[in-house]
C-alpha cells in the first residue's frame, strides 16, 4: 500500500494555475484553479483494494497531483452531485481539471467544473450527472433534481430534512 498524504496549501499553490472558465461560488477558502493531474479511485490510492475501472463510477475520485498529493473532487458544476460521472472516462488518464481549489487547511479539494484530456482532450463542462440523471429519469429535467430524485425522497421520509429520524425545521 502507497503512503499518501493529503495536498497541503503550499504544495497546491506550487502546482496550480489560473482558471480559465471557472466561476467562484464564495465559498471559503476557494481559489480558481487549472491543474494537470491522473485521475484516481481514491479509496484505492488510500487501500490498496482497486476494481476495475475505478469502480465504473460508484467510488469517490479524486486528482493525483505530480508531487505524490491526492486531492479529493468533491463535486462538479451541478447542485449537490459528484464529479464521478464526470471523471469516470479518465479513470488512470492525466486530465487538465478547471475549477475552484478549495484550499482549506483541514482538507483540501477540488470542485471540478470543466476538463479534458491533457493530450489533446477537447475540453467539457463537468455536467454529465445531470445527463445521466434525466436519462435514467424519463428525461426530467435535471436543474433541481435533489427535489424529484426517488432516493433522496426516501431518504428525507425516513430520516427527515436534517437528516436525522424526528428532527423537524422550527414551523414558520
Amino acid at each position: 500500500m502507497r503512503k499518501i498524504l493529503i495536498s497541503t496549501t503550499l504544495l497546491v499553490i506550487a502546482t496550480m494555475a489560473t482558471a480559465q472558465a471557472a466561476e467562484e461560488w464564495g465559498i471559503e477558502f476557494e481559489k480558481k484553479a487549472r491543474v494537470e493531474a491522473k485521475v484516481v479511485d481514491l479509496a484505492c490510492e488510500l487501500t490498496g483494494k482497486c476494481p476495475k475501472n475505478c469502480g465504473d463510477g460508484t467510488r469517490q475520485l479524486g486528482l493525483l497531483m505530480d508531487d505524490g498529493k491526492l486531492v479529493p473532487v468533491v463535486k462538479n458544476f451541478e447542485p449537490f452531485a459528484g464529479a464521478a460521472n464526470d471523471l469516470i472516462k479518465y479513470c488512470s488518464k492525466r486530465i487538465v481539471a478547471d475549477g475552484l481549489m478549495i484550499d482549506n487547511p483541514k482538507m483540501p479539494m477540488f470542485v471540478l467544473q470543466f476538463s479534458k484530456l491533457a493530450e489533446g482532450g477537447k475540453w467539457a463542462r463537468a455536467n454529465q450527472f445531470g445527463k445521466d440523471w434525466s436519462k435514467a429519469n424519463g428525461g426530467k429535467p435535471s436543474g433541481q433534481w435533489f427535489r424529484t430524485d426517488p432516493r433522496v425522497v426516501a431518504l428525507i421520509k425516513k430520516n427527515g430534512v436534517f437528516g436525522i429520524p424526528g428532527l423537524k425545521p422550527p414551523a414558520e
